[in-house]
């Protein structure tokens, strides 16, 4: 066959090795997906630890895109904080080298064929007869993509040796240096893999299609393509993940461009210096010496360039959704997503009530509610919450098929309790809207003061619910919503009581009076749902289940 034939063997090579990393990463994510995730969780406690858990787990998954694409959803959760998420990547690109290390001692002089392709023959055949998506099929799956992946790896390597012995090598050596690493940029960006560059490279270099000098120029330009999928991911307008996405091209950029600056003598100092004779061995030992610098250059950096991204993308620009970037099938950070949701929802209910009554809100409360929600006017911000409502409920449905655990489903059943609750506090208070308006701007004393009097029960009201939300102690918290409750239920006979009093019927018109009782019920009802919610989000099942059995006190 022609020259073609091998340049088409060598890209088929590589569209194998995309489909095997692309099976590896599924196999992992299900088998391993959240021991991995609850791992680099605790890792999150020190910069140091998370740089080294992110290596960890980017070297056992072999592809830092799990690792960083599990960041940017971890972030846009908020369940990390920007220090540590730059961390958590600066390790993810120390352990993706790990990559290189293992094509480059196994890959050419160990005939490894011999042993992965029964390997991938018989997993595959297995495979085709188990279960999809069950453990043996993912453990299979993990095993046959491991052993395509150096399947693939051969045809990238043979295709490469074939295409040397048809080709004048001389043409490309009169190409400056600057020429490779934009094609080390470009390949990684298209491909999406700076793995499948680093082969592609190793094999043209262990066929001397190029030289070491050429092949470190386009493993720097991988390192700044690779950053490309990250800003593909975070391109959904959260805040959040935008700062990640542009920290990790910081890093690696200024890191690329200083070790360009000095490539031919870091180029020397490897060979000569260091004495690595083996050009594979030192190709892969300049990615991990280019990849530990950038932790060196940036760790004691990481607190200010934290502080520079949150400025480039405040969290006003969010939709302050939690739960829109957060992918479902991620079950358990889709759950705490949806946890800080819902304690979001509740502050926007308050804040909403505590405005239909024009209440001012204390400082921390103009704090915990987004800034382009407090703006808004009593209809717009019934609107938000109409809106967020939908975006939350239709969440719940997606992760709802996708929630197995037993614990998962019942925690997930009483935040979505706690929303609809919620939503219900807020139609209270929005049914209410007209009599408010009324009794506010009334003549008469009575319907005027009892308008007064509702909006310091709604302020006090909203300030214990909000103390009881913030409270980190879980001791007690049963007995105080409950005193709450039955304070609640005592204000509504109290209030009932005084509203049928004879001598107001002489004052007000029946009317009038009937609007005031059923504002009353509004504004006692919006409470009771409130309380609902508010143990649905904080109380254990079993507390949940005899908040229930409490008497009821509006029927």
């Amino acid at each position: 066959m022609g020259p073609s034939f091998d340049i088409w063997k060598m890209l088929t090579g590589v569209a194998f090795f995309l489909l095997a990393m692309h099976l590896m990463e599924n196999a992992l994510r299900h088998l391993a997906g959240r021991k991995f995730k609850l791992f680099l969780k605790k890792q999150t406690d020190s910069k140091v630890k998370a740089i080294g858990g992110a290596a960890i787990v980017t070297g056992l998954l072999q592809s830092s895109s799990i690792v960083n694409l599990l960041v940017l959803s971890m972030v846009g959760a908020h369940i990390l904080q920007m220090e540590n998420a730059l961390a958590l990547t600066l390790g993810a690109n120390v352990g993706t080298t790990i990559t290189g290390w293992i094509f480059a001692t196994l890959g050419f002089d160990f005939n490894i064929e011999t042993i992965v392709l029964p390997v991938a023959g018989i997993a595959g055949i297995i495979m085709a007869f188990s279960k999809k998506e069950g453990q043996w099929f993912l453990w299979f799956e993990f095993l046959f993509s491991l052993a395509f992946l150096f399947v693939a790896f051969g045809f990238i390597k043979s295709g490469m040796e074939a295409f040397v012995k048809q080709t004048d090598l001389a043409y490309f050596s009169k190409y400056p240096v600057i020429v490779f690493l934009v094609a080390g940029i470009l390949i990684t960006a298209v491909i999406q893999s700076s793995s499948a560059t680093i082969a592609i490279t190793l094999s043209a270099l262990f066929a001397n299609a190029i030289t070491l000098y050429a092949a470190t120029a386009i493993v720097l330009g991988s390192e700044i393509g690779t950053t490309f999928k990250l800003f593909l991911a975070s391109a959904d307008g959260m805040a959040s993940k935008k700062r990640v996405a542009l920290g990790n091209f910081i890093f690696n950029a200024v890191t690329v461009f200083i070790v360009y600056l000095m490539l031919r003598q870091v180029n020397r100092f490897i060979t000569e210096g260091l004495q690595v004779q083996n050009e594979l061995i030192a190709l892969v030992f300049f990615q991990t010496m280019v990849n530990l610098l950038t932790v060196i250059l940036f760790f004691p950096f990481l607190k200010p360039m934290s502080k520079f991204l949150l400025k480039r993308f405040p969290d006003y620009e969010d939709n302050s959704l939690f739960i829109l970037k957060v992918p479902v099938k991620e079950t358990n950070i889709a759950l705490e997503a949806l946890e800080r949701e819902t304690a979001h929802f509740i502050r926007l209910v308050l804040n909403y009530s505590l405005h239909s009554f024009k209440c001012k809100a204390t400082e921390g409360n103009k704090q915990e509610v987004y800034k382009r929600f407090y703006d808004k006017d009593l209809v717009e911000k019934y609107k938000y919450i109409k809106h967020l409502h939908g975006e939350i409920h239709s969440f719940y449905i997606k992760l709802q098929n996708e929630v197995s655990d037993k614990n998962e489903t019942e925690r997930l059943d009483k935040l979505i309790s706690a929303i609809r609750n919620m939503m219900y506090a807020a139609k209270n208070i929005n049914d209410a809207q007209y009599d408010i308006d009324q009794f506010s701007n009334s003549s008469n004393d009575i319907k005027y003061n009892f308008y007064t009097q509702s909006g310091e029960k709604v302020f006090l009201f909203c300030e214990r619910v909000k103390a009881l939300l913030n409270s980190k102690q879980d001791t007690g918290l049963f007995e105080d919503i409950a005193a709450l409750y039955y304070s609640v239920t005592n204000g509504y006979s109290e209030t009932l009581k005084l509203l049928y009093k004879q001598d107001l019927f002489s004052q007000l018109s029946e009317i009038e009076i009937t609007s005031l009782i059923n504002f009353n019920r509004e504004l006692y009802t919006s409470f009771k749902s409130v309380l609902y919610a508010l143990k649905d989000y904080r109380l254990s099942v079993k507390e949940s289940a005899y908040f229930d059995s409490l008497p009821g006190f509006i029927r």
